[in-house]
């Protein structure tokens, strides 16, 4: 009886060829997202242009491009954080990224002195930082209010609204003495009418006791890519 030949080299089991046929195409697939994501323009005009037989200088129509908005709310937002955690606890501050909106809220137990619309030291380090921040941005692009707001049941003999506004106008006050446009800055108290906990616990009700400092992201790209089109038309 003849002795069977042994095999060689073991053939790949199938399942072996069509994963790596499947790690191709992958391969394949993200090679053409990078090249596409990486696109040079002045490149690729060159290339329509060998194809349609036009020369580079019977070109003349220029192309424009839409600026990207230098900063987004929730990159705004981590630059306020990482600068207002070097001053205060974690306890005594709040952001929030709404849409459009940075919502920052400094609690009045560690902002203000108690019962008063006087700054605390910690409060003014703080705010030097924020205003920081906002200066740095473009003046087109932001608008910033400042909300005051009390507790629901405030002290006897405390005028929530009257309190409230107090404490929200020395806020602007002072990120204007810091730099902030004043244009850009608007003051309103609304005493104990919103109240961010109606629960009957007594730490959360103090949480009530802020002011918040709203800023507004101006969506300029909307207003650009409108003209874009409204320049585009004027040529055609």
């Amino acid at each position: 009886m003849a002795r069977k030949k042994k095999e060689e080299c073991p053939s790949a089991p199938a399942w072996l060829i069509s994963f790596s046929d499947l790690m191709s195409l992958l391969l394949t697939f993200f090679i053409l997202l990078y090249s596409m994501s990486v696109l040079d323009i002045k490149k690729l005009m060159k290339f329509l242009w060998y194809f349609q037989g036009e020369k580079v200088l019977q070109y003349t129509k220029t192309v424009s491009l839409l600026p990207p908005i230098s900063m987004l709310p929730r990159d705004m937002a981590l630059s306020l954080k990482e600068r207002i955690k070097r001053v205060l606890p974690i306890h005594a501050y709040q952001i929030e990224v709404i849409e459009d909106y940075v919502i920052v809220r400094l609690f009045n137990d560690v902002i203000f002195d108690k019962n008063s619309a006087q700054l605390s030291e910690k409060a003014k380090k703080a705010l030097k930082n924020i205003a920081r921040v906002l200066k740095a941005l473009s003046k087109n692009e932001i608008e910033i209010r400042v909300e005051g707001h009390t507790d629901i049941n405030p002290p006897k003999g405390v005028d929530p609204w009257e309190l409230s506004l107090k404490r929200a106008v020395n806020v602007a006050e002072f990120l204007i003495k810091n730099g902030v446009d004043p244009k850009k800055i608007s003051a309103t108290g609304y005493g104990n009418t919103r109240p961010l906990y109606t629960w009957n616990q007594p730490l959360l009700r103090r949480r009530n006791d802020r002011v918040e400092i709203i800023i507004k992201v101006k969506t300029v790209r909307k207003d650009l890519m409108k003209q874009e089109k409204k320049q585009q038309s004027q040529e055609q």
